[in-house]
């Protein structure tokens, strides 16, 4: 099972594109539904379909959600679909496996005047000019583009070389997207470039220190911020924002980002384009904001409409 595995990830790599994070969900799903299978004498090389919906309801009965179901039988299809082909089994046991219904939810988002908040709140929080420069850079650089965090957090300071208009993002599965930055981004990202490269110019002559490749740069492994660094920040943001952090993480900025820019009258490929969803059906939960804008739409501009 271990080299199965490790080829079929190998695979999703190579041939989709997968990004890292994707690989290690891969692997926790498929682990966990191989322990299942271990703990009744079976195994996935020999399991059938009967084995693979006793999993499924195994997981109902553990209370995991819909979601959480779905993804991994999404896992365990990928998996057997990729055995099939590459000639490791003679048949795909999940391909007739219909998975569970997930129940439509209109994405979280924050008003204008929360997001407000909490860019006020990014230029006073932190304890230096150093912190609060780039807690300002990150969060008008969030709202502007609505990155996903890893995006955010990872960016190559060459990005942001010559006081760019656009943004080059690498998203999942390496596809690259160009986003526009607005005036307030384009100018906490000049002020904290300014800051960063004073202090590694400091660090080269003093120490040799070499200059970082990450715009937000660290000294963990991966050499820039973390998403689960930056979404403690955002929480602590929150709170000096008056806010409740519960309701508050990275992705419901840019949930709020794509919401905004549809109220405001934005187009729905335009929005798809800028926050790299591969298909138009995923950008569609945000039309929610238009039933109240064309409510007004018939109430002032239809001819009838005024008494």
């Amino acid at each position: 099972m271990t080299a199965w595995l490790d080829r079929f990830l190998e695979a999703q790599a190579a041939e989709r594109g997968a990004a890292l994070n994707s690989l290690l969900a891969y692997r926790r799903d498929l682990e966990d539904y191989t322990a299942h299978l271990s703990a009744r004498a079976k195994a996935p090389e020999t399991a059938t379909r009967g084995d693979i919906e006793t999993y499924l309801v195994a997981c109902e009965a553990q209370g995991l959600a819909a979601s959480t179901r779905a993804r991994r039988l999404a896992a365990i299809r990928g998996f057997y679909r990729f055995a099939h082909e590459d000639g490791l089994r003679a048949d795909d046991p999940a391909i007739r496996i219909s998975g569970p219904s997930k129940p439509k939810s209109l994405p979280k988002t924050l008003s204008p005047e929360q997001v407000d908040a909490l860019l006020d709140a990014a230029g006073r929080l932190g304890a230096t000019e150093a912190e609060r420069l780039r807690d300002t850079c990150l969060m008008q650089l969030l709202y502007a583009t609505g990155m996903r965090v890893t995006e955010l957090v990872s960016l190559p300071v060459s990005a942001a070389r010559g006081d760019p208009r656009m943004l080059l993002v690498r998203g999942k599965g390496g596809k690259e997207r160009l986003v526009p930055l607005s005036p307030p981004a384009r100018a906490a990202l000049a002020a904290w470039l300014a800051h960063r490269d004073a202090e590694a110019d400091r660090k080269r002559l003093e120490k040799g220190t070499p200059p970082s490749p990450h715009l937000f740069p660290s000294r963990g492994k991966s050499g820039h911020l973390t998403r689960i660094w930056f979404h403690s920040r955002i929480k602590a943001l929150a709170l000096h924002a008056n806010l409740d952090p519960s309701g508050i993480s990275p992705h419901v900025l840019r949930h709020a980002f794509a919401t905004h820019l549809l109220s405001g009258g934005a187009d729905l490929r335009a929005i798809q384009a800028m926050l790299g969803h591969a298909d138009i059906s995923t950008t569609e939960i945000y039309t929610h904001v238009l039933e109240t804008r064309l409510r007004e739409l018939v109430l002032t501009r239809h001819p009838l409409a005024t008494p």
